[in-house]
């Protein structure tokens, strides 16, 4: 059984379609990157999994639960941490955990325990003692991290984890996320093309409210992008740009500026014949060599040529 299944969602607001006849299915104890540029649909679609929302039509199941106002029973076996978490500012931070616990009608014994397992889960077993006022933002997002999962659900849903963090704050969520692994299916909404690439086994890619597609991280970098040759001379590079364009294995190849660097870059329709005869071109062409990379695709090459062609895989 799947953790998540959606079947032609769809949500309308008035003449404009927020989300147009999704069709997911996410495998149980995943992390799953939800990818969408701004705008996208992204956060319309948790709000409708997590039953904050209904749809306009079709259907979505999670934990097996049809997702409907009235299923009550759907709350236990889920935890939410939308992008802005909000919280009594007043209360410090093990307060806050008992009190999202007594929400969750813990026995008390059980909350204590469950309050002090999670901040040490989130490193805010000292801060806890501390006002949540006076957390800093990546604090807070833990502590967010942290009451999303004090009923231990079965699906965890993450609108825009990091989108707000500074570097340090995006490390520690991310670390977090990690060692959830395994043990929750975590559905994790981002435009964030590096954090998907780190933590998800699987990402969908949706834009202007429709799937544009879903895979593993690796099957799409393989289906949908092209490793390049990054290539640096002392000398201005355009004599063996003529000579690789002539080449029938060369795809593309061209000269980019980049600051008072010129460098070649070249895409091969047939990688193994380029890495065996390129290096015998820049050898035959006298030239100085001083940077010869061959790069490998990322999460953010896939992002920009489906996005940004409106492909549909």
């Amino acid at each position: 059984m799947d953790a998540i299944l959606c079947q032609k969602l769809t949500k309308k607001f008035g003449d404009f379609t927020a989300l147009d006849g999704l069709d997911l299915a996410v495998e149980k104890n995943r992390v799953f990157g939800f990818l969408g540029p701004n705008g996208a649909g992204k956060t319309t679609a948790v709000r409708m999994l997590t039953g904050l929302s209904q749809p306009t039509s079709g259907k979505a199941y999670v934990s097996g639960e049809e997702v409907t106002p009235r299923n009550l029973s759907l709350r236990s076996k889920i935890g939410f941490l939308p992008d802005v978490p909000a919280f009594y500012g007043w209360m410090t931070g093990r307060e806050f955990m008992l009190f999202s616990g007594e929400l969750h009608k813990l026995a008390p014994k059980d909350n204590n325990l469950r309050a002090d397992e999670l901040l040490e889960l989130v490193d805010l077993k000292e801060a806890g003692k501390r006002r949540v006022g006076g957390y800093s933002r990546g604090m807070k997002q833990r502590l967010g991290i942290a009451q999303a999962l004090v009923n231990k659900p079965e699906v965890l849903f993450m609108d825009e984890p990091t989108s707000a963090l500074d570097p340090m704050g995006r490390r520690d969520v991310l670390n977090l996320i990690e060692r959830l692994s395994g043990d929750t299916t975590v559905f994790m909404s981002t435009h964030i093309l590096s954090d998907v690439e780190r933590v998800c086994d699987r990402v969908a890619i949706i834009s202007e409210g429709k799937l544009i597609t879903s895979a593993s991280v690796e099957e799409l970098k393989r289906k949908y992008s092209t490793s390049a040759f990054e290539i640096q001379f002392e000398e201005e590079p355009t004599p063996i740009l003529t000579q690789l364009l002539k080449m029938p294995y060369v795809k593309t190849a061209e000269v980019r500026t980049e600051g008072d660097l010129k460098v070649v870059y070249v895409q091969a329709s047939d990688l193994a014949k380029a890495k065996t005869e390129i290096p015998g071109i820049i050898a035959q062409s006298g030239l100085t060599l001083t940077h010869y990379e061959l790069t490998t695709p990322s999460i953010e090459d896939v992002f920009i040529q489906l996005v940004g062609n409106g492909a549909k895989a």
